[in-house]
């Protein structure tokens, strides 16, 4: 097993820990495939893929689900200078010691934003009590 295959399975076991349901393909034409016919409520990609890169996935993405969620994670992220503006993606991450800690972080934030608020305007508050002062003599 390379260690492209060991990240992934291990990726894979801490978000299925944390009750993640996780699709797995390791070829980003098969995955984009999988994609074009279900709904995710999030996607992770490598930058380093077999027939594209990371960032053509996203664009590929992009054009079938704009509003989902993707992260970017790469072992090239400070030498290519890769930022969410310049791939596409909602998070990137560097392949490091902390890697999975700030995947877990990327996840639980990127999922928790797109559940839908309710306008600031239809939260009602009980009117305040009026409190009534008095004087100090």
């Amino acid at each position: 097993m390379d260690d492209n295959r060991h990240g992934l399975s291990a990726r894979k076991a801490v978000l299925q820990e944390l009750g993640y349901s996780i699709t797995v393909s390791s070829d980003p034409i098969d995955a984009a495939a999988i994609i074009a016919s279900t709904a995710f409520d999030l996607i992770i990609t490598d930058y380093k893929l077999p027939h594209m890169s990371g960032v053509d996935l996203i664009a590929k993405i992009r054009e079938m689900h704009p509003a989902t969620p993707v992260i970017l994670i790469s072992g090239f992220v400070d030498t290519l200078g890769l930022t969410e503006e310049n791939t596409g993606s909602d998070a990137v991450i560097q392949k490091s010691a902390n890697e999975v800690h700030q995947l877990v972080r990327a996840v639980a934030r990127l999922l928790r934003r797109k559940t839908p608020r309710k306008p600031a305007a239809s939260v009602t508050r009980a009117p305040a009590a009026k409190a009534k002062s008095k004087g100090v003599s």
